[in-house]
């Protein structure tokens, strides 16, 4: 039968142990070098991931991002050794770099970082590989169509995080029968043994109730682990996961299965044992073992640049139109012109109007429920190797619970674009946990992330697809309620520049805000004329980065003095980023006007009010500047 399993003979399992001999030896002596890491987390798996990279996957070593490749996610990432010693030992660099392990002018670093071409996600922050390996298996199945496979190694410590469970749920439901998740069941974590150690029928129970097609293993046992990729192949309609016993420091004398070891170079412990391993490798190479050749799916690189609206906004000045229904239009725009560009929703789409996007292209849009963890890895994964631009929708209130998540994709240089509804005191009686207040902090806070903050449906549209076209993550606050139209069609928007949207000859005051606060700003200003005060009114559009140039300069203009006035709290947002771009200007004074204490249910414009950023605060800020 085709697909019947046929065990390798013993030459090739002996040359697979003596691989995975070397594999040990590698993690063991490049830890010693460094004088960190972790070694005994490299042990548990060295047969695992002999197996891996010298039986079942299919790769090319010469291009290891080669899209029609088999995907390799090591999700418990300070195991990076042994992963750095496969490579070497496959050929993608010499072996003899293993010794720069940490150090400053190596990108061989203590966890994964994609700045090294066999990395698509930084991992090291437990529990979110699989969730990016799912994303990667979502586009292999359901875009690419392709026969490549994703790899997920999981440590057992790591397997507490929700997350993982998260992502089990998604790779189930979704029948993502190319993803297998290896999980190293080395019974220790690192200061004490695991929740269930080496019970495997309670893994067992766990994994099968999630909907995986379960596997027990010795995953010290070559021939099993060959066996149990080739069940998982041939596994259809389900993902798998096998289930590893293993040893933590396995072939370290003194060392293997004992607490106190974890995340420490073994020194001489090391070094006697790499004397013992030495002697048990009974041939010099890989024997012909080696990468397994890929399968020409025809997967192409796809040109996912200069992605434009199918079409301009199409308002009328003054019309009433929330940004979220922009964000929607925006979203089928591009669809229309880009058949890559993938919505991602926490089961809000009804509210973040993402839901039009999936009546447009049902197949576009992937639902990940109330998972907004899972989501965001999901993403990174659908975004990854350029095969998607993803868009993930859920309240801003709610991506607050994906921060880790967040930064681990910054680390990991990815390009997804993540869209908050629902923010600030606006949104009204739904009350504070799902007013977003702290979100705009939280964004800028991240590494190369632009924080488009769009006022209108125009701005909101032209967001969109700026963020479809930028290098690395976005936010996109999308305001609740319907604020007037004040853009053009045409009007041209940048990522960095600012629009002043109301000025005269005899401005006094520079007031500053964005989405309810700007419509609130122009109130006060038609109040404001009525006795002959004029104020300068600024839609930074983007919170990050911010216009310093258009900032300082109008600033000046109007004799200095800077109105802030934000719908979210003090910390972190419009007004703090202002104010470190005024820094280092003389005669300019800066007051904030921002969400001071924890909000309450209510009329959204009477919450406007009580929390003092209303257009009546404005006007009596702006007479008592």
């Amino acid at each position: 039968m085709e697909n019947a399993y046929h065990k390798p003979d013993e030459r090739t399992l002996q040359a697979l142990q003596d691989i995975a001999t070397k594999l040990r030896i590698h993690s063991i002596e490049s830890t010693n070098a460094a004088g960190s890491g972790h070694p005994t987390s490299c042990c548990s798996i060295a047969e695992i991931l002999s197996v891996l990279f010298f039986h079942t996957m299919r790769y090319k070593v010469s291009e290891p991002r080669d899209l029609s490749s088999d995907r390799f996610v090591l999700s418990k990432g300070h195991a990076a050794p042994i992963l750095y010693a496969a490579w070497a030992e496959a050929g993608l660099f010499p072996v003899s770099e293993l010794a720069k392990l940490r150090s400053i002018d190596s990108d061989l670093e203590g966890h994964p970082t994609p700045r090294l071409s066999f990395i698509d996600f930084a991992t090291g922050s437990l529990g979110q590989g699989l969730s990016c390996a799912c994303g990667m298996a979502y586009i292999g199945k359901y875009f690419d169509k392709a026969s490549y496979r994703v790899f997920c190694l999981v440590g057992d410590a790591e397997s507490s995080e929700g997350s993982i469970w998260e992502a089990m749920n998604f790779a189930s439901y979704y029948k993502l029968d190319n993803l297998c998740a290896i999980f190293d069941v080395n019974r220790l974590g690192q200061s004490d043994p695991t929740m269930f150690q080496h019970d495997f029928d309670a893994y067992k129970r766990r994994t099968e109730a999630f909907g995986w097609n379960s596997l027990v293993i010795d995953g010290h046992d070559v021939e099993a682990v060959c066996k149990a990729f080739h069940e998982a192949k041939t596994t259809k309609n389900r993902p798998t996961a096998i289930l590893a016993k293993t040893f933590k420091g396995r072939g370290v004398p003194g060392v293997e299965n004992l607490d106190n070891f974890h995340g420490k170079a073994l020194g001489d412990k090391g070094r006697a044992a790499v004397e013992i391993l030495k002697k048990t490798i009974t041939s010099n190479g890989p024997n012909g073992l080696g990468p397994q050749p890929v399968v020409d799916d025809n997967v192409t690189a796809i040109d996912l640049s200069d992605v434009k609206l199918s079409s301009p906004p199409s308002y009328t000045i003054g019309e009433k139109v929330a940004v979220r229904q922009a964000y929607a239009k925006a979203l089928i725009k591009l669809g229309n012109t880009c058949d890559r560009v993938i919505a991602l929703d926490g089961d809000m789409k009804n509210s973040t109007f993402s839901l039009e996007y999936r009546k447009a292209f049902p197949e576009r849009h992937i639902e990940c429920f109330v998972a907004e963890q899972n989501m965001v890895g999901v993403a990174l994964g659908c975004a990854a190797r350029g095969r998607a631009i993803t868009f993930s929708s859920t309240f801003a209130a709610f991506f607050t619970r994906t921060f880790d998540q967040l930064r681990m994709a910054a680390v990991s240089q990815s390009s997804a674009n993540f869209c908050g509804s629902h923010p600030g005191v606006s949104i009204g009686v739904d009350g504070p946990s799902q007013m977003a207040l702290e979100d705009i902090a939280m964004f800028r806070s991240i590494p190369n992330c632009v924080v488009f903050y769009p006022s209108d449906a125009v701005s909101g549209e032209r967001a969109v697809e700026l963020a479809a076209n930028y290098k690395y993550m976005t936010f996109i606050r999308s305001t609740r309620g319907p604020t007037p139209v004040i853009y053009n069609n045409d009007e041209v928007f940048e990522i960095g520049k600012a629009k002043v949207v109301r000025e005269t000859a005899k401005d006094s005051v520079l007031v500053v805000g964005a989405g309810a606060t700007l419509d609130e700003a122009l109130k006060a200003a038609d109040e404001l004329a009525k006795e002959n005060i004029n104020i300068r009114i600024l839609d930074p559009f983007t919170i990050k980065p911010i216009d310093k140039e258009a900032i300082v300069q109008n600033a000046k203009a109007v004799g200095g003095k800077i109105l802030t006035v934000e719908d979210h709290y003090l910390e972190g947002g419009i007004g703090e980023a202002v104010l470190a771009a005024v820094a280092e200007e003389s005669g300019v004074t800066v007051r904030i006007l921002a969400v001071k204490e924890i909000p309450r249910s209510g009329p959204g414009d009477a919450l406007l009010d009580l929390f003092g950023i209303s257009a009546n605060h404005i006007v009596k800020a702006v007479k008592n500047i």
